[in-house]
């Protein structure tokens, strides 16, 4: 399942990059145009910022910007710097990987070869989907 941390950190990253030929925008613009704690927010949009994907400027006329395109932030990415692991089992996970406790032997374990193939399946939409991509999803879906 999706966490909240990275379903927020998606929707701000949409919120810019539809915003992107206007000024910085201030976190409460954000938390409040897409129902986001603000708090929260703030900690997600600073990871964010930490990872390269924004800019932030201090004072007035402040807030957040992208700092690439949004052709450039695959969900991939985004999705690491908010939960970690892709995988929904450690033993299969490409980046942050870790035998499981009760596992006797990975190469024959059924589970294991299953949850393979599944976060195969899940990195290829992940890595081919940018911000971008959900932005004109979203037009699409609106003028239906």
């Amino acid at each position: 399942m999706l966490s909240k941390k990275t379903k927020y950190a998606i929707k701000a990253l949409v919120v810019l990059g539809k915003n992107m030929d206007q000024p910085p925008m201030q976190i409460s613009k954000i938390a409040e145009a897409e129902r986001i704690p603000k708090k929260f927010l703030e900690q997600i949009l600073l990871d964010l910022r930490n990872a390269g994907f924004l800019y932030s400027k201090k004072g007035a006329g402040g807030g957040y910007s992208l700092n690439r395109d949004p052709k450039e932030i695959f969900l991939v990415s985004v999705m690491r710097i908010t939960d970690g692991p892709i995988a929904m089992v450690p033993c299969a996970s490409l980046n942050f990987y870790h035998k499981c406790d009760e596992c006797h032997q990975e190469s024959t374990c059924g589970i294991r070869d299953v949850f393979v193939d599944v976060r195969d399946a899940t990195l290829k939409i992940l890595s081919e989907t940018s911000i971008a991509d959900i932005i004109k999803r979203e037009t699409t879906l609106i003028s239906v």
